[in-house]
């Protein structure tokens, strides 16, 4: 007796016939060429985000040597060697290097200023431009991931209410089951774009911390090639080191 009620409370439930895998059989190729281009984004987006995190971060990290080596070098060469090969500050180095070698060519001193001034700004933009590869595909993606997630929705209520009007029902049953299944499309659109819009707000905001230390490397390194090495920034003192004795003053009388 209690397995026959079994039976026939299992027999009476209603079965959903609705759901992500029942709206994208049912949507066909359109659904999911949709659902695809909505994955590469999302894809395309955290691989973003991680790769330029990591950039950014390597940055960072190698601006520690500046700080720490490069300004208590005896000079510019020297302190280049103290740099890790093929960053971005030795980089500026290199090509200020290089822009001090050909100032001496020049026989106007305001147009040699100009030079290794340019120079060093073509330098740090070169560098900016490189930190900024990948954003624009961040800013695509959150102002058009939810447009595209919204086309899907409108196919999809199109195609519900084309089967509505040929089934000759329009009972609530009939109307909420597939519009619901066509707002999913614009919820995966959402869901695309606003991390997408947040990484790049992220990576910009530390692509602007990492352009004002550029210049103002660039500004240190400026001064101290005019300068044939006597400006240079002040530096704290090496870990351990001892500071200076301070001279023995005569006792007042």
């Amino acid at each position: 007796m209690i397995i026959e009620l079994l039976t026939a409370a299992g027999d009476a439930a209603p079965v959903n016939k609705f759901g992500f895998w029942e709206a994208m059989n049912q949507g066909g190729a359109i659904a999911w060429s949709i659902f695809s281009v909505l994955v590469i984004m999302s894809v395309g987006s955290f691989y973003i985000l991680i790769t330029k995190w990591m950039e950014q971060q390597k940055v960072f990290n190698q601006y520690k040597q500046v700080k720490t080596a490069f300004w208590r070098a005896g000079s510019l060469k020297e302190g280049a060697t103290k740099l890790e090969k093929n960053s971005a500050w030795r980089q500026l180095v290199d090509d200020g290097l290089a822009a001090e070698a050909s100032h001496t060519q020049m026989t106007d001193s305001l147009e040699a200023h100009d030079w290794m001034h340019g120079s060093l700004a073509r330098s740090e933009a070169s560098i900016n431009s490189k930190l900024a590869g990948g954003l624009p595909f961040l800013a695509s993606v959150g102002a058009t991931a939810p447009f595209v997630g919204l086309l899907g929705t409108v196919i999809g209520i199109y195609r519900a209410l084309i089967n509505i009007g040929l089934a000759g029902s329009a009972s609530i049953d009939k109307v909420a089951g597939p519009v619901g299944e066509a707002l999913i499309m614009t919820a995966i659109g959402l869901l695309v774009a606003v991390p997408a819009v947040l990484a790049f707000n992220w990576l910009q905001s530390r692509n602007k911390r990492i352009g004002e230390l550029l210049a103002g490397f660039s500004t240190d390194l400026l001064a101290n090639i005019n300068s044939k090495g006597a400006v240079r920034p002040i530096v704290a003192p090496a870990a351990g080191a001892k500071p200076a004795a301070r001279p023995a003053t005569a006792p007042k009388a």
